[in-house]
């Protein structure tokens, strides 16, 4: 086992290949790919202020370190990494790994980050940034507070509990992605998503809910609303409170205290296949 500590590299490729080591308080500078095919490597206390610090790697263990901003497309191509109490503020940091923890983790700019990845484990995590999470897979996430817009477009096998969304197009094109307890709000929620399940979550979505396949919302709140269902199917929704307007939705069950305005055009959907239920009625009648 190789320990460095409180030492400062430059120049390109500097620990390139580095195997069973150890690096603490120490800083990497102007150069690229440092740590490229590194193997069992914990860092502790580390600043990256370069690009590529970790491509082709294997078994990284990652504290109290801070990628600054030049530190971009930082992670890429490496398997079984966690990082924990760190900043990040590069841009397209993971994409094409396995077998990823992130813990207590702040992201001030997510833009590009966690692309097709596998095996993911967020905790604790807030991120600003557009597309985040793109076609990634099989996640775990507990407490994520993410700010920007397109976030986890094509990903699969999502549990997310206790986060909060502030996101347009969140959850396009996904399959198998189950949301508990946790506050959505952007425009065009999930369209074009199968298997997608809501469990006491608040939606503020315009046009959301809509192209899905399978639906399932159970004790949810929709605020502000808009044109929600459009051309979904076998839906089976159990809203609290009321849904500003349901716009074509083509199956299922859609039940609600009250709601604003209800479309059924019979020349786009079958409106005997859907069953709309208000339970204090139209809102207004």
């Amino acid at each position: 086992m190789t320990f460095y500590q409180e030492q400062h590299f430059e120049g390109e490729r500097p620990l390139f290949g580095e195997q069973h080591a150890t690096i603490v308080r120490t800083t990497f500078g102007k150069g690229e790919s440092p740590l490229k095919e590194s193997t069992d490597i914990a860092l502790e206390g580390v600043v990256f202020g370069w690009k590529y610090p970790l491509w082709y790697s294997q078994n990284i263990q990652v504290n109290h370190t801070i990628f600054e901003e030049m530190a971009r497309s930082g992670i890429w191509y490496t398997n079984d990494i966690d990082i924990k109490n760190s900043e990040i503020q590069a841009p397209k940091l993971l994409r094409r790994c396995h077998n990823i923890t992130l813990s207590h983790v702040h992201f001030s700019d997510a833009a590009e980050t966690l692309w097709h990845c596998q095996s993911i484990e967020l905790k604790n995590v807030n991120a600003t940034g557009d597309y985040f999470g793109m076609d990634s897979q099989d996640i775990m996430i507990d407490h994520l507070n993410l700010i920007g817009n397109y976030a986890f477009d094509g990903a699969k096998n999502i549990e997310v509990h206790h986060s909060n969304f502030v996101t347009k197009d969140a959850f396009w094109n996904c399959e198998n992605v189950t949301i508990y307890d946790s506050v959505l709000n952007g425009e065009y929620l999930a369209w074009n998503t199968k298997n997608l399940t809501l469990i006491n979550c608040t939606i503020i979505s315009d046009q959301g809910l809509c192209y899905i396949d399978n639906l399932t919302i159970k004790d949810c709140h929709l605020l502000d609303t808009y044109l929600s269902f459009e051309y979904s199917s076998h839906i089976d929704a159990d809203i609290k409170g009321a849904i500003s307007s349901i716009k074509n939705p083509i199956s299922g069950r859609i039940k609600a205290d009250s709601i604003g305005q209800i479309i059924l055009d019979e020349t786009k959907i079958d409106p005997s296949k859907i069953n709309i239920d208000a339970t204090k009625g139209l809102e207004g009648k």
